[in-house]
């Protein structure tokens, strides 16, 4: 995710009064009648929101940056989707206790995590993404991406593919960069020697708008990156872990964007 951006970049600006700019103040100050106003206080900074709760039913935990919570409808959005995952997982470990009771056998605490970070900050833009981590009594835990594109002109969440002409336009400008890197990156996991064989699941290629797609910036200007979120199981075995591919925005895939999104983007 990190590839993809390098989310929020800060700007410092300081200026200086000129003796004159400075004097006619003074003078200004000196013929107000009445009381002067004092300065209004600045706007609190939005504060980035974490939730943690631990009990013997279930462990809960919630949080999204600064840069989400100063968004007022995406904020009232992520509050709301972290009060539904809460009930949800209430509920279900309160039905996993219930059922671990009535068989005899022993019951573990369910658990649920998401933290959103920033993949980049675009004055038009946010694109957030998370890994959200489960555990419902199996094995093991698992673990799923998810990812927010927030259209800041419009106040809405919008879905990547949306900025596209078709998933087959886009699919077609990004699929063999897109396999040639995932392959890269099993080899890095399965030693220098390994080889596809074009056949088997985990050797072949992946459809890559099956993943989660999310969009960065490098320049911290425009969407110049087009990263793919790849969970468990879906490139290789679990023990693989995860995969991700960040591929640039080249005039192929430019060439895929909608008309009215193309300013958004900056290609290779």
């Amino acid at each position: 995710m990190a590839a993809c951006g390098s989310g929020t970049p800060t700007t410092a600006q300081s200026s200086a009064s000129s003796p004159a700019s400075a004097s006619a103040s003074a003078s200004a100050s000196t013929v107000t009648n009445g009381p002067v106003t004092p300065p209004a206080p600045p706007a609190p900074a939005a504060a980035a929101l974490s939730v943690k709760e631990s009990n013997d039913l279930y462990s809960f935990t919630y949080s999204y940056p600064g840069a989400a919570g100063a968004i007022p409808a995406l904020k009232a959005w992520l509050d709301a989707d972290l009060a539904k995952q809460k009930a949800t997982l209430a509920k279900d470990a309160g039905a996993g206790r219930v059922e671990a009771k009535k068989n005899d056998f022993p019951f573990h605490p369910y658990e649920f995590s998401t933290e959103w970070k920033v993949v980049t900050d675009l004055p038009g833009w946010l694109s957030l993404s998370t890994i959200i981590g489960t555990y419902s009594g199996g094995a093991h835990s698992n673990y799923a991406y998810d990812a927010i594109l927030w259209d800041k002109q419009t106040a809405r969440r919008i879905s990547a593919i949306d900025l596209f002409t078709s998933k087959a336009a886009l699919s077609a400008a990004i699929r063999k960069p897109f396999c040639a890197a995932l392959d890269r990156a099993r080899r890095q996991k399965r030693g220098a020697d390994w080889k596809s064989d074009g056949i088997s699941d985990f050797d072949s290629c992946i459809a890559p708008l099956d993943q989660v797609l999310i969009l960065g910036s490098a320049g911290r200007r425009a969407f110049d990156r087009i990263g793919f979120l790849i969970a468990p199981y879906n490139a290789g075995p679990f023990a693989e872990g995860s995969y991700e591919v960040t591929l640039p925005v080249t005039p192929a895939v430019l060439a895929a964007v909608k008309p009215e999104y193309r300013a958004a983007f900056s290609s290779q």
